[in-house]
């Protein structure tokens, strides 16, 4: 018998600072059984980070939230999709392989990947290349130390306040205990 998700909660107060998006947010986060707290974490961090692009892409017509991530690798771990059904954006965390990233190209008009984890410097010169022609692609690199930190914050519920000013995000919990992450861009 396979093993079922765990279902997260989480009420995300976001402060957009940066990009002039406030809003809240009521989100459910299923944990597939091989993904770590850590890779959770970073998928709610992208989707904070990218959550104003309802409104600068759609103009509000649009709605973001999670793919299916681990139990369907043809689907994005987070995504924008507008009300015709056409992928604004495709957002993956962790270290993909070029091939399914030259196809998300082909599906969304933009595509954003968050490396994250000790082996991200590695998985990025050893992939550079292969994915330097496609234009639709952006590539961030989020500091191993700060994508641990996130696991903190990982419960079963979560209320947070995410703040985004000066291109930094800090997650913030019901607790007062914080995390921030400021990726650095690579492509």
């Amino acid at each position: 018998m396979a093993i079922k998700s765990t279902i997260f909660k989480a009420d995300l107060a976001l402060a957009d600072i940066d990009n002039g998006c406030y809003t809240d947010l009521g989100l459910t986060l299923a944990r597939h059984p091989s993904e770590t707290d850590e890779r959770m974490m970073m998928r709610l961090a992208a989707l904070a980070l990218n959550a104003h692009q309802v409104q600068d892409l759609c103009g509000g017509d649009a709605k973001i939230g999670f793919g299916a991530g681990l139990s369907s690798p043809d689907e994005p771990d987070v995504q924008l999709v507008d009300f015709t059904g056409r992928t604004r954006l495709w957002i993956e965390v962790g270290q993909p392989e070029d091939k399914p990233l030259t196809k998300a190209c082909s599906k969304a008009d933009q595509v954003i990947v968050y490396a994250y984890g000790p082996a991200a410097d590695i998985w990025w010169r050893g992939i550079q290349g292969k994915l330097s022609r496609l234009e639709r692609l952006t590539v961030w690199r989020v500091p191993a130390e700060q994508a641990q930190a996130l696991t903190a914050l990982a419960a079963r519920t979560m209320q947070l306040s995410a703040t985004v000013q000066e291109s930094q995000l800090t997650l913030t919990d019901s607790k007062g205990a914080s995390a921030s992450l400021e990726p650095v861009r690579w492509k």
